[in-house]
């Protein structure tokens, strides 16, 4: 009973959709409406305003986090054990991807996976951002570096020495990320995704 409730709340935290919430705060229009219609930093990006862009990136990684240190906090008084945490991360991760207040059309997940991976192990965190960085850097794929970071994560976890609950956790968290870039992967193959800072319309 006391897993359930913390998986829940988890979720929860995890369906608060940053880029909704700041595109009303600046009375912008809803990320669904134009774009990709992907309710993520990148989509928001689209609008013309880094700030909002920006407070949404870093909302969507704090509720990663939040979940994962939260969790962190009540599984050992509520006597719950190891795979309690990494659960939890995971519910999180689910929450932006198939948000209750959004009737489940979430984003990406790639902001909220990344604060989750923080909350997990802060050079962990840095490792995997240290990959995507390198990729988007030098190639200017976002979806590439992004798919390149999901498919490190198992691995880098492992070397950082996160136990097998987390790798588990991980590993899922990286298949649904390349299960939502689909389509840029489809792209990318065609060589008809769009670079960092080009104006043609992405998913």
């Amino acid at each position: 009973m006391q897993l359930a409730l913390l998986l829940i709340a988890a979720y929860l935290i995890g369906s608060i959709s940053f880029a909704v919430v700041v595109s009303r705060v600046f009375g912008m229009a809803d990320p669904r409406t134009y774009g990709s219609g992907n309710p993520g930093a990148t989509n928001v990006l689209r609008s013309g305003n880094k700030l909002a862009a920006a407070l949404t990136l870093a909302g969507d990684a704090f509720k990663g986090w939040l979940a994962v240190v939260l969790a962190a906090a009540i599984a050992p008084a509520a006597g719950l054990d190891a795979l309690a945490v990494p659960a939890a991360a995971l519910a999180a991760f689910l929450g932006h991807l198939f948000p209750i207040f959004l009737r489940f059309k979430g984003g990406k997940g790639v902001a909220t996976a990344a604060g989750v991976l923080l909350g997990a192990s802060g050079w962990l965190g840095l490792a995997v951002f240290g990959v995507w960085l390198g990729v988007a850097f030098t190639l200017r794929y976002s979806s590439l570096a992004a798919l390149c970071a999901a498919l490190a994560s198992p691995a880098l976890a492992l070397a950082f020495g996160l136990d097998n609950n987390w790798i588990i956790s991980i590993s899922f968290m990286s298949a649904l990320l390349l299960w939502r870039h689909k389509d840029n992967i489809k792209r990318l193959v065609a060589g008809q995704e769009s670079r960092i800072g080009s104006k043609k319309k992405e998913a």
